[in-house]
């Protein structure tokens, strides 16, 4: 089974890197862009038989520091 996760901040934590893309992007004339905000994705292949809890484990030890970031998980 292929998974596919995507990590973002959460709204109201600072997102330097997000903000420094923005800058950039205005730097190159690309302007009307309003705010940045980066994040991640990690795409796994997993066996079937994996369940939802160990997924959630998963994301929850290594994947996600769910201080400050949200993830989701999206089936391909």
């Amino acid at each position: 089974m292929k998974l596919r996760i995507i990590v973002s901040l959460k709204n109201g934590v600072l997102d330097p890197q997000g903000k420094a893309i923005q800058h950039a992007l205005s730097g190159l004339g690309f302007d009307g862009v309003d705010d940045v905000r980066a994040g991640k994705i990690f795409e796994l292949d997993v066996a079937d038989s994996t369940t939802d809890q160990a997924i959630d484990e998963m994301c929850r030890k290594l994947l996600a520091n769910t201080v400050i970031e949200n993830y989701r998980v999206e089936r391909l």
